[in-house]
């Protein structure tokens, strides 16, 4: 299906510099882009290619200030990000799903399904679950005794929900994620082995939260794990038992966030970050990729490196760091004058 600048321009209440009745028919990236298509410019390193681009439309801040001469349409907006956001979803071709409720799916008698609500294959719905109106559960999804699923939720391939977990409204999880899974909680025995401990908990998701591709979210050994509302997590993520995820936090892949710890509001934390247990991330901190927070931070920290430091002293830290074999060399030699000016005055 092909789409008009003035229809773009409408959805993203952009304003149209150039030929405002060109069509494109699908999105495409600015440094290979197609004629037919739309691309954007959101980031100033890829600038050079908007000159060149083959693109019929591009997506452009407001602000942003040729330097050259550009070929394609520009829609120009407040916010390139966001306004691509709702292009992307026109785009979006969405996986095939079985309407209503597949004859292929077990359905535990008991569970209440809400209306408008699809079901596909191999799906199994234990007893005494709840899932709401317009959610889209696809093929092998499994939702354990007693669960709750909200309105307008998404469930792909493969996901795993244990008992007693609550889904919110609008969530999206995605294919092979495990929500509800023991927590790791073990005590040491008399003959130096380990007893488990039962996690009788539970893992509450609120509203609106993002679930990537194989990330593990433990149940609570008592009490609740708990994403807040908003927050979104990227793929192969661990969350341990009782742990708090604040309001649109958002964690990127492969960080693995130990027990009970708790982490505040509109906080944003890097790949492959390592989290201690039972510590306090205030609101609104920022850790880099790969940095191993060790102790509680202040609202607004930025933090890097392993064990974390503050942003700044750590960058200072390393140019320092690189230079150190020179730096000791440099020590060696002064070192060796001071012993012969030392020697020459006894």
């Amino acid at each position: 299906m092909e789409y008009s600048a003035v229809q773009i321009s409408s959805w993203v209440d952009g304003e149209i510099e150039g030929d405002a009745s060109v069509s494109i028919f699908g999105p495409s990236k600015i440094e290979d882009a197609n004629k037919g298509t739309i691309t954007f410019l959101g980031n100033k390193k890829y600038t050079e290619y908007i000159y060149n681009t083959s693109a019929s439309i591009v997506l452009v801040d407001k602000a942003f200030v040729a330097e050259k001469t550009i070929k394609p349409t520009l829609i120009r907006v407040d916010n390139v990000y966001a306004s691509l956001a709702i292009l992307m979803e026109k785009f979006n071709s969405s996986m095939s799903i079985h309407k209503g409720i597949s004859n292929l799916a077990s359905i535990a008698s008991g569970a209440m399904i809400g209306e408008d609500t699809c079901i596909d294959d191999f799906v199994i719905v234990k007893p005494y679950v709840k899932i709401g109106k317009n959610t889209k559960i696809f093929g092998q999804v499994f939702i354990g005794d007693g669960a709750e699923i909200g309105d307008n939720v998404v469930l792909y391939p493969g996901v795993k929900i244990y008992h007693n977990c609550i889904v919110g409204n609008n969530c999206i999880i995605h294919a092979n994620v495990v929500i509800g899974s023991d927590g790791f909680g073990f005590a040491r025995n008399d003959t130096g082995g380990f007893e488990k401990i039962p996690q009788t908990g539970n893992v509450i998701l609120e509203d609106n939260v993002e679930i990537g591709s194989n990330t593990v979210i433990d149940r609570a050994s008592i009490g609740s794990t708990i994403i807040k509302k908003g927050a979104k997590l990227d793929n192969l993520i661990q969350v341990a038992h009782n742990v708090t995820v604040g309001h649109h936090t958002v964690i990127a892949a492969q960080t693995g966030i130990s027990g009970s710890t708790q982490i505040g509001d509109g906080c944003m934390i890097g790949g492959q970050a390592g989290l201690a247990g039972h510590i306090k991330i205030a609101e609104g901190t920022l850790i880099q990729a790969q940095s191993g927070v060790a102790s509680s931070t202040e609202k607004g920290a930025k933090l890097y490196g392993s064990p974390a430091l503050d942003y700044q002293n750590y960058l200072k830290s390393y140019a320092y760091f690189k230079r150190l074999p020179e730096i000791i060399q440099q020590f060696r030699e002064i070192q060796t004058k001071v012993d012969v000016l030392t020697q020459k005055n006894q």
